[in-house]
């Protein structure tokens, strides 16, 4: 039997890209999405508003809207609470879940061993860095067992109760959270792949982007606070 999935959207600002990340999901079958805005000053909240309005007595996903005080992992912890699904998928605003995610993330939960997972990432304008940094982003995953949020992690429940949740960090906190989890058992590194926005890393340029963000996590991992890291982070954002 199919489990029930709940797909959350955390979003801060997002007028550009939420509309279509809500409407693709939409259409994939999940028992609930839920768009978990973190205090959005640009129309984010009146459009996925409208649109879920508009959208209620239709076959496609319910949507539910909530607010919470704003932080990722705060917002995605806001929107575990808010769910009732049985799996957990948390999908950034600016990407898009391949059309057989549901199915591919039943077939993958129904090995018990399985705690968790995360899909494989491509950016949506193809390009020479685009297609480098995206396959390394991969391997790196694939070979140390870490996701990062652009990879559309997704979890059991029961297991992210027994976590209790992302840690209340101002960045990381994918990184960290994927770190905890595999100690819970096997996580999926799916070959399928969601498709991510390169705006942000366009901006600024994809090689000078890496490093910043190679150079966070070396930092991170010797023991520098994300909060310091995150005055950083924000030359990327």
């Amino acid at each position: 039997m199919a489990m029930t999935i709940s797909v959350i959207i955390p979003t801060l600002n997002e007028e550009r890209t939420v509309m279509v990340t809500l409407a693709h999901t939409a259409r994939l079958g999940f028992d609930e999405l839920i768009v978990v805005d973190g205090g959005s000053h640009d129309r984010t909240l009146a459009l996925v508003e409208t649109y879920r309005l508009s959208t209620q007595h239709s076959a496609l996903s319910p949507i539910q809207l909530v607010t919470a005080p704003p932080g990722r992992a705060r917002q995605m912890n806001e929107g575990a609470k808010a769910s009732c699904g049985e799996i957990l998928l948390f999908l950034h605003a600016d990407t898009q879940l391949p059309g057989d995610a549901k199915p591919i993330i039943d077939t993958t939960l129904a090995d018990r061993r399985m705690v968790g997972g995360r899909f494989d990432v491509r950016f949506d304008r193809p390009s020479m860095w685009g297609t480098i940094i995206s396959r390394m982003m991969n391997w790196r995953s694939r070979l140390s067992g870490l996701a990062t949020g652009d990879q559309a992690l997704f979890v059991r429940r029961s297991i992210f109760e027994q976590m209790g949740g992302f840690a209340d960090m101002q960045l990381m906190e994918d990184i960290e959270f994927s770190r905890r989890l595999k100690r819970k058992g096997a996580t999926a590194a799916l070959t399928a792949t969601v498709t991510t926005s390169s705006r942000r890393w366009e901006q600024q340029g994809f090689l000078r982007t890496i490093l910043l963000m190679w150079t966070l996590r070396f930092l991170y991992w010797a023991g520098v606070s994300p909060s310091h890291l995150a005055h950083w982070y924000k030359a990327v954002r």
